[in-house]
């Protein structure tokens, strides 16, 4: 298939089934670069409602860089990878010490939390740069259209997709990475793609070898761990105990309420919570990247305040609200109603 085949063929469908996002109406890099950190391991729907958000609360870079964290991080709540939110608030601050939005690939690189898809997604939409935004929907794409099976998160199937996707780059770069993306993401989907109204399918590999259900080939790197947290919600005269996580923690920076762990300092707590405290919830499953986490949580309700690990503080319960919390807190806290 020649280059200006697959560029117009991608371009008639996108013309017809293109979606209508909000951030495809402006060449403002902040707003390009914000829905692309957003949108990273995040559904179209629920990532346009955080960047609306964003925007509003946060209009330009310089008022992103000016806020503090934990206002940052209680926008973000509930998106999860919250490392995105603290890189995101460092690069504004970056860019706001540069003076500019960088414009060039390897400026656009260089931002904290930007990395190659990133940077080429910048570069086509913001400054309409001839930049491939090799994504899992480019990946998807080509890996069925071409019959490839070297695996995506090989070293040397990365190069081969950015040098393949760059060849077939043809007229605007925004239009085509637009495509490519929708057309992944509503056309050639991960399950069940529509193949028979494909406007590929005559060429398409995979199609035409009915291996569609195993392209892309992915190698299995990591294994995923179980863990158990206990959690317990200590009340006293209405106040809660409450942390902020610590650095170099996939929460760092969010907050939460007692959790009993192999910590011998919350030995006292863990007899009280056992004696006393009430099991509000058991075995609640959270999914996270590369970890399940299986949580109980109590609540433990006291007259007088019991000796805590730490790191903790006693705030208001009626201001809880204002506190940046993980998502697995938050839906702990709910069972508390």
């Amino acid at each position: 298939m020649d280059k200006a085949h697959f560029a117009n063929t991608l371009s008639r469908w996108y013309a017809d089934h293109g979606r209508d996002l909000p951030w495809r109406h402006t060449h403002d890099p902040y707003a390009v670069w914000l829905s692309e950190i957003i949108m990273q391991q995040t559904r179209v729907a629920q990532g346009q409602a955080y960047w609306e958000r964003f925007m509003e609360r946060f209009p330009t870079v310089g008022a992103l860089a000016e806020a503090s964290e934990d206002e940052v991080l209680k926008l973000w709540q509930g998106l999860g990878y919250y490392s995105r939110a603290r890189n995101l608030h460092a690069a504004a601050r970056q860019i706001v010490t540069l003076g500019r939005f960088p414009d060039t690939l390897d400026g656009i690189r260089r931002l904290k939390g930007v990395g190659d898809y990133t940077a080429a997604a910048i570069a086509a939409f913001a400054f309409g740069q001839p930049a491939a935004a090799v994504d899992g929907n480019f990946y998807r794409v080509l890996s069925r259209l071409f019959g490839i099976e070297t695996p995506i998160n090989s070293i040397a199937g990365k190069k081969l997709f950015q040098a393949l996707a760059d060849e077939l780059m043809g007229g605007d770069p925004r239009v085509f990475n637009s495509a490519v993306m929708d057309f992944g993401a509503l056309q050639c989907t991960p399950k069940a793609p529509d193949c028979p109204r494909c406007p590929f399918c005559e060429v398409c590999e995979a199609a035409r070898r009915g291996t569609a259900d195993r392209l892309p080939v992915k190698l299995k790197t990591v294994k995923v761990k179980t863990v158990r947290m206990t959690y317990v919600y200590v009340r006293c005269q209405g106040r809660v105990a409450m942390r902020q996580r610590g650095g170099g923690d996939i929460w760092q920076g969010l907050w939460e309420p007692v959790l009993l762990d192999d910590d011998p300092r919350a030995d006292d707590l863990r007899q009280r919570t056992e004696s006393h405290g009430t099991l509000i919830a058991k075995n609640v499953k959270h999914v996270l990247t590369h970890r399940v986490v299986m949580a109980d949580f109590y609540l433990l309700e006291t007259a007088t305040r019991p000796p805590l690990p730490p790191g903790y503080i006693w705030t208001d319960e009626q201001s809880l609200d204002q506190y940046a919390i993980p998502r697995l807190v938050e839906i702990l806290f709910e069972k508390l109603s």
